[in-house]
This record gives structure tokens, C-alpha cells and sequence, in this order.
């Protein structure tokens, strides 16, 4: 039964305030993970791109993929550069 008096009261507690270092150093993290993935997309694309086949249903399989990379790199903040 103190378990769960236990459980309510820490869930009432407010959070712990961060320091400006921790929360600097979170965002830089959190820009890190966002750059390994735009990464990893556009190399996903750039293979893609690269890719020839004969076949139609492939091709077609490509075209999907590419599309939906595409999509992802965008949701990253990823513009297309000529």
C-alpha cells in the first residue's frame, strides 16, 4: 500500500528544472541524430539514383522508395539541391 502512495506523490512532483549547459547540450544532440538520419536518407537516394534494372516491377519498387525517402529528408527540413 506505500508503493502506491509513493508512486502518486513522485508523480505530483514537478520536473527538475534543467540547466541552460544540459539543455544546450540536449539540442545539440538532438541536431546530431537529425543529421545522421538526413545522412543516411540521401545516401539511401543516391543508391537508388544510381541503380538501373531492366525490370518494370523493380523500377516500379524504386520509384516508391525513392518517393518515400524523399519524403522523409523533407520532414527533415531536406530540399532537393541541382
Amino acid at each position: 500500500m506505500s508503493q502506491g502512495l509513493e508512486t502518486k506523490s513522485a508523480k505530483k512532483q514537478p520536473a527538475k528544472a534543467t540547466s541552460p549547459v544540459q539543455d544546450k547540450a540536449a539540442a545539440h544532440a538532438r541536431e546530431a541524430v537529425r543529421t545522421r538520419k538526413r545522412q543516411a536518407l540521401v545516401l539511401q537516394r543516391e543508391r537508388i539514383l544510381a541503380e538501373r534494372t531492366p525490370s518494370p516491377i523493380r523500377r516500379t519498387a524504386l520509384a516508391n522508395a525513392l518517393a518515400d525517402i524523399e519524403e522523409k529528408l523533407t520532414e527533415l527540413g531536406w530540399t532537393v539541391h541541382l
